[in-house]
């Protein structure tokens, strides 16, 4: 809960009292390795932060085997599909747990509760989604250049935690590689 509370004072645009005020709002959830936070399709209601463990946000192709991991979501990091929270429309991607998780969770109606009582509250949610957004950007850059090889490289040099806490198949296809072609790429990093 304290690293909630750490993020809900970023920037200084709340007090003490309306960031215990808010915090004191989350719930906790526990989600094992493979259980959603929510799935293509669904009408996500709920804003989540990750207290532990490690999460992927996907998109889903054409046919149901067909999956993109987009973004890797980890301790610290709130987690929703701001467009479908907002609009309550169905989400285009889901959010999947890939190691057991401890998330502090809030809901829709309870969030907007809360933005009436606290005004300072949307521009702290405004921060934070622009902060988000340009995190995200930077974490994916090394994607879109450079050979296989050094895109795993890149990946192995800024989330290690993550090569060792993922399955393979979920760095690869957020690499945009084939599982096969990592395997390859990690035998001969290895040797």
């Amino acid at each position: 809960m304290e690293n909630l509370r750490k993020a809900f004072g970023f920037g200084g645009v709340l007090n003490a009292d309306e960031i215990t005020q808010v915090t004191g709002r989350f719930v906790t959830q526990h989600l094992r390795a493979g259980e959603h936070f929510f799935a293509p399709g669904d009408y996500p209601d709920q804003l989540g932060f990750v207290s532990a463990g490690v999460c992927r946000l996907y998109l889903v192709g054409r046919v149901p085997e067909e999956e993109a991991t987009r973004c890797f979501i980890r301790p610290h990091q709130f987690i929703l599909d701001l467009e479908s929270f907002h609009s309550n429309r169905p989400t285009q991607v889901g959010i999947q747990a890939l190691t057991p998780c401890e998330l502090l969770r809030l809901d829709r109606r309870t969030w907007q509760q809360l933005l009436a009582e606290i005004p300072k509250l949307f521009i702290l949610s405004k921060l934070l989604t622009e902060v988000a957004l340009l995190n995200n950007l930077k974490d994916s850059d090394f994607l879109h250049f450079g050979t296989a090889k050094q895109k795993y490289e890149e990946f192995v040099k800024r989330y290690p935690d993550l090569v060792l806490n993922v399955p393979q198949h979920y760095i690869a296809s957020y690499l945009g590689i084939t599982p096969q072609s990592l395997s390859r790429i990690r035998k001969s990093t290895a040797s």
